[in-house]
């Protein structure tokens, strides 16, 4: 099926394309479902099928079909020739696709241990154990823990992207997700609720390393202290020293979606929102010095992992925001055409019938030099805020709301009692702005960015070290 891809190049400059690109992707998913430690649903699906973009009269068309035959390529050529003719009518300026580092290259994420030699029995076994394990962690702390769902995905992602100017990729990536919502409950004191991600790329060895009876204990068992132990939290200006998870969301809503280049220039206002950030932002300070964000496809096992993008160009670290200074923004061939730069490989698309857009992959807070200690040591009253139970911001990124779930006070650099939902409403520049040190430490958290329309829910990462704020302002919920 290979040859479909290059026949619809060859199509597309025939019928007078000036730029086309082909992708051919296949996608097997497994799922199981369940719910308070049964069973809801189990199953597998396949999607496979074909995208093509061309570049007619300045504009470009898009078109997709899942019948895989020549006749059919034509069909779905012709309709993106009509969209971008119809399109180009309606241009102010015409597209051009910028330059990028084009690869002709088969990247391939072979796993350990195959999904296909894990049984359904056996993928359900864990998760009933898991499941037990969140029980006895709420009867330890003589908690009820209600409601449990829970789901387990893994799927391959195979893709074979060609493009008239030279590029040629193969790629084959399997992942592994698990989603987790629980809910606590004691009779006085009402519910607490918790929902965390994982994913990864790689095979089954990584929902072992997980442990997941481990990981679903422990954090039933940090709830139920939540629910039983926290106090209202303090109020006014304060030292906060906030968690891996809490920045890696800030990072990703507060830095990595004003950078996308489609929504600097309006693309995306109807949708996904706008950006505080304008198209000469570069050099603009939106925090202090300490500061580092980065968005970075290419770290290994990652969940938004890939080398080479839809538009088979060659993936590479972003450094978003550099010293606290507006570095670079992310761009596709199209959008790096307008700003005058070259393309640095942000092109991602969910499935072979949805169009590649910019989009994030990994986006953290680069680490700095101090230990959690260190961090904690040098504030007399504030708060650690370790994750959060909601987030909130505004369309144009700026405006935002975190409130926490496990947070505790901080008196003289040493953790006391837990304080229950902390906020942190605060702007991006001032939140970046009060950041005066950066842990040495790095987690990640996996999530599903949403963006486009129609909706296009993409595997990311979001994380960061421990990071620590001077004198923000603290409310409780």
């Amino acid at each position: 099926m290979e040859s479909l891809v290059e026949f619809a190049i060859d199509s597309a400059r025939s019928m007078g394309a000036e730029y086309a690109e082909a992708r051919l992707q296949t996608d097997l998913r497994e799922s199981i479902i369940m719910k308070n430690g049964v069973l809801e649903a189990s199953a597998f699906e396949e999607y496979r099928g074909l995208g093509v973009r061309v570049l007619v009269n300045g504009s470009l068309g898009f078109a997709s079909i899942n019948i895989l035959r020549k006749r059919n390529v034509e069909g779905a050529l012709r309709r993106a020739f009509r969209m971008a003719r119809l399109a180009s009518k309606l241009m102010r300026r015409e597209i051009l696709m910028g330059k990028g580092d084009l690869g002709n290259d088969k990247v391939e994420v072979k796993p350990r241990v195959k999904f296909a030699d894990v049984d359904l029995d056996s993928r359900v076994s864990l998760l009933k154990e898991a499941d037990e394990q969140a029980i006895a962690a709420a009867s330890a702390r003589d908690v009820r823990v209600p409601a449990r769902m829970t789901s387990l995905d893994t799927w391959i992602t195979e893709k074979f992207i060609a493009t008239s100017d030279g590029a040629n990729i193969r790629s084959v990536i399997p992942r592994v997700a698990l989603f987790a919502f629980i809910t606590v409950f004691h009779p006085q004191k009402g519910p607490v609720q918790r929902y965390f991600n994982l994913g990864e790329t790689g095979g089954w060895e990584v929902a072992e390393r997980w442990n997941l009876p481990k990981l679903f204990y422990e954090e039933t068992y940090a709830l139920s202290n939540i629910l039983l132990e926290a106090v209202k939290p303090p109020e006014g200006k304060m030292d906060v020293v906030l968690g891996p998870e809490v920045v890696g969301i800030v990072s990703h809503e507060s830095c990595g979606h004003p950078s996308e280049a489609d929504r600097i220039l309006g693309r995306e206002a109807a949708q996904a929102g706008e950006t505080f950030l304008k198209k000469d932002s570069i050099g603009l300070r939106v925090g202090s010095p300490q500061v580092n964000v980065a968005d970075d496809p290419t770290l290994k096992g990652s969940f938004g992992f890939y080398i080479y993008d839809e538009e088979g160009v060659k993936a590479r670290r972003r450094i978003l925001i550099k010293e606290g200074v507006v570095n670079e923004f992310l761009h596709n061939r199209e959008t790096a055409s307008v700003f005058g730069v070259e393309s640095n490989g942000a092109s991602r698309s969910v499935a072979y019938n949805r169009e590649p857009i910019v989009r994030m992959a990994n986006t953290f807070f680069m680490p700095g030099d101090y230990s959690k200690e260190e961090l904690l040591e040098d504030v007399r009253d504030g708060i650690y805020i370790k994750n959060f139970m909601e987030w909130n911001i505004d369309d144009r990124r700026f405006n935002q709301r975190y409130v926490g779930l496990e947070a505790y006070k901080i008196e003289n650099g040493e953790l006391k009692n837990l304080v229950r939902n902390p906020v942190l409403e605060i702007t991006t520049v001032r939140l970046w702005s009060a950041v005066d040190a950066a842990g040495k430490d790095l987690e990640f958290q996996a999530a599903y960015c949403g963006k486009g329309d129609p909706m296009q829910g993409i595997p990311v990462w979001t994380g960061g070290p421990h990071i620590r704020l001077r004198g923000v302002k603290i409310n409780g919920a």
